[in-house]
């Protein structure tokens, strides 16, 4: 049987997004930016696009800006909003449990001394506690970013409250929603967030397409200078057919959100019961707050990186944790954050589903890594000749 569960990396591309796309990828190739009436058609699809991804995240469409993916508009927001308020401070507060289009910005911005930056702690669960946002902030505090949900635990921050907080010290607030949007609620204007960042392949939407929301009166420098797109704020012809096949795939998500969520509750808790039920094996994140799909373990006395390849000789594509990172022999700093110690977290394993995943494919997930688990532990000297650390 062949799974596909990691979904938190990429997600197969909906129907609806590629048949939106394709007549921008051969007969309207115009430039919309252009005057004639072939490219007039290019520029009606980006405003089309726009519109209905304001409409999915409670904005305007005067709000909406194009990227070329979530990191790019990680970066925008960040590196945009401290230029913009180079002369009010340059202390930023994010949390430890960041991506790193997040955390690895703000170390670069770091060691230029072009940033100073508080890092929250979180707690067992990956939660960020508003009190110590409220603590952190300063007077020269010149930008708060904590992200939605996390990638890695699927861990689903209390953003609407730590905006608020934010909003009540005239701090602006960056929100990385990547992993979010498509998959839960979200409505810009009720979180109480300044600048929020999206990813068309995280909902089934293309790779190489992103979007930053910014609240209207948040000011940004930009980034890339040229022919002044985007409002001036991101200069590049836009990419018309990723932007098309990303309105059409959010538009999709948020429309069958309650049946698609359902249906990957299903298969999720199928597995969470599953794994479980092994000896030792621990659930990362909060039991409750997360992400539907994604489910997280550690598992004692195993390699990560090994159960990924069992599971892959299976047929089943998972994760030791974030794509972006997974040729890294470094534990997950998430993992780290949330006090697991070293040892434990290298036995990390994220599986993340998707509405086309099925009970009976869940069931099969839970026996392969059931039987992988057992396996490892066979030959592991930690495991015969050491006491489980919990």
């Amino acid at each position: 049987m062949k799974v596909y569960a990691d979904h938190a990396a990429t997600s197969p591309l909906r129907r609806e997004a590629l048949d939106a796309m394709m007549p921008y990828l051969t007969e309207r190739y115009g430039n919309p930016s252009s005057i004639y009436s072939l490219a007039s058609a290019a520029r009606r699809a980006v405003e089309s696009a726009r519109a209905d991804i304001a409409g999915a995240l409670g904005a305007s469409e005067s709000e909406i800006y194009f990227t070329g993916s979530g990191t790019e508009s990680d970066n925008l927001a960040i590196r945009g909003a401290l230029e913009a308020r180079a002369g009010t401070g340059r202390h930023v507060v994010t949390s430890a449990i960041e991506h790193h289009a997040v955390l690895h910005t703000l170390q670069a911005l770091e060691k230029r001394g072009a940033a100073e930056v508080s890092y929250l702690p979180v707690d067992e669960y990956g939660l960020v506690a508003p009190d110590a946002l409220r603590d952190a902030i300063r007077p020269d505090t010149a930008l708060v970013t904590i992200m939605t949900a996390n990638n890695e635990i699927g861990v689903i921050q209390p953003i609407d409250e730590l905006g608020a907080i934010a909003r009540e010290r005239g701090v602006p607030f960056h929100t990385d929603a990547v992993q979010a949007a498509g998959h839960i609620p979200l409505d810009a204007r009720a979180m109480n967030v300044d600048m929020l960042s999206v990813s068309a392949h995280k909902f089934g939407g293309p790779k190489g397409a992103g979007a930053l929301y910014l609240r209207k009166g948040v000011r940004l420098a930009p980034l890339i200078y040229g022919g002044g797109h985007e409002r001036g704020l991101r200069s590049g012809t836009e990419n018309v057919a990723g932007i098309a096949g990303m309105a059409a795939a959010l538009k999709q998500a948020v429309t069958h959100m309650a049946e698609e969520t359902a249906r990957v509750s299903e298969a999720a808790g199928i597995v969470k019961a599953g794994l479980g039920a092994i000896p030792f094996a621990r659930l990362t994140g909060h039991p409750e707050k997360r992400l539907p799909g994604i489910v997280s373990f550690v598992f004692e006395a195993v390699e990560g990186e090994s159960m990924v390849l069992a599971l892959d000789f299976g047929g089943i594509c998972a994760s030791s944790g974030s794509a972006c990172s997974s040729g890294s022999l470094e534990p997950s700093h998430v993992l780290l954050a949330v006090g697991l110690p070293h040892e434990i977290a290298h036995g990390s394993l994220r599986l993340s589903f998707g509405p086309e995943n099925t009970p009976e494919q869940a069931r099969y997930v839970v026996q392969a890594v059931t039987d992988a688990v057992a396996s490892r532990r066979e030959m592991s000297p930690l495991w015969r000749d050491n006491k489980p650390a919990y």
